[in-house]
């Protein structure tokens, strides 16, 4: 009988007791390993490339240009204007300045109700959802179909619904109810603050729902139960258990919402067309005014950048500050 087999048992072995042998595929392995998560998120990084940064940095070089109609179709040969544009958006003496000042401060207003509102109703709704009853999972996914819905479609509902002869609004407000001595314009004047209101509170608090209906589900119930026997009511259990416990969420739902509320173009576009009223002029539809119906796309774009200067800054401080007073906490 003959055997084979000794001569490729022997080659393994010696490869195997070789120093580069085994180290080689071993190599290659730890590479493929380390490697590969980086390659899966390729595709991602070279998209956020594509739609965001490009984009932004293109933007930053516009504000630099004196880019108007004139020049749209070659924007590279556009004039260089330096800082022109940008001191052109903050003098506040001038009426481009003063216009720009004045949709920032309706901006900060408007935001400053809508997050505090979406808080406050999702909130108080999550909290009334812990309770076990009949009906709870339906009245659950009520409360979410303004947040399911489509931005345009459910925006111009509310057109409609806000128009002064045929709306839905006056009808019930003055129609039904005599509360008005003539039907209000909504979608002009100074109740155009209200509307836009209304709307962006309508369709923003069912996040905020969700959001802290889910850091609800960590608290445990015991702790409840224990603050009851102590003969703690509910709004002492809100504010000595739920309100502490769900600081981290709010924190970061805070901020979440100070930037979509902030930057939200598409609630006053929709509602009121290319032209906003005065009382409801966001900067975002501001900044598009400025440049695609004056065509100057420089100065529109020196405001976009400061506009993201300002939400920088707000933010850095907003996490600067939150994460000192939770180490505080913590301490």
């Amino acid at each position: 009988m003959t055997l084979t087999a000794a001569p490729e048992t022997g080659e393994r072995t010696a490869r195997k007791n070789s120093p580069g042998g085994a180290r080689g595929p071993r190599r290659s392995g730890r590479l493929r390993r380390v490697g590969l998560p980086y390659l899966l998120l390729l595709p991602a990084l070279i998209l956020e490339l594509l739609v965001h940064l490009v984009p932004m940095v293109i933007g930053i070089v516009v504000s630099f240009k004196e880019l108007t109609q004139f020049y749209v179709r070659d924007w590279g040969t556009a004039p260089w204007a330096g800082f022109d544009n940008y001191s052109l958006a903050i003098d506040v003496n001038a009426p481009v300045g003063e216009a720009l000042l004045r949709s920032f401060a309706t901006t900060c207003l408007f935001t400053l109700f809508s997050v505090g509102l979406c808080w406050l109703l999702g909130t108080a709704a999550a909290i009334f959802m812990q309770e076990t009853f009949r009906g709870r999972g339906l009245l659950r996914t009520v409360f979410l179909v303004p947040y399911a819905l489509p931005v345009y479609a459910a925006v111009i509902t509310w057109a409609f619904m806000f128009q002064r002869d045929n709306g839905l609004v006056n009808h019930v407000l003055h129609d039904q109810l005599g509360l008005t001595d003539t039907p209000p314009f909504w979608l002009i004047g100074e109740n155009s603050f209200v509307t836009l209101l209304v709307v962006s509170v309508w369709k923003g608090w069912p996040f905020a729902f969700l959001i802290m209906m889910a850091g609800l589900q960590n608290i445990p119930r015991e702790i409840y139960e224990a603050a009851a026997l102590d003969g703690a009511g509910v709004w002492q259990q809100v504010r000595r258990i739920t309100l502490p416990s769900l600081r981290p969420v709010n924190q970061v739902l805070v901020l979440v919402l100070f930037l979509w509320t902030f930057n939200d173009f598409n609630t006053p576009f929709v509602l009121f067309g290319k032209a906003a009223p005065e009382a409801a002029d966001l900067i975002s539809l501001h900044i598009y005014q400025s440049s695609f119906q004056t065509w100057n796309f420089g100065a529109g774009s020196a405001m976009s950048v400061l506009l993201l200067l300002f939400l920088l800054v707000v933010t850095g401080a907003y996490l600067l500050l939150t994460s000192r007073g939770r180490k505080a906490t913590d301490a």
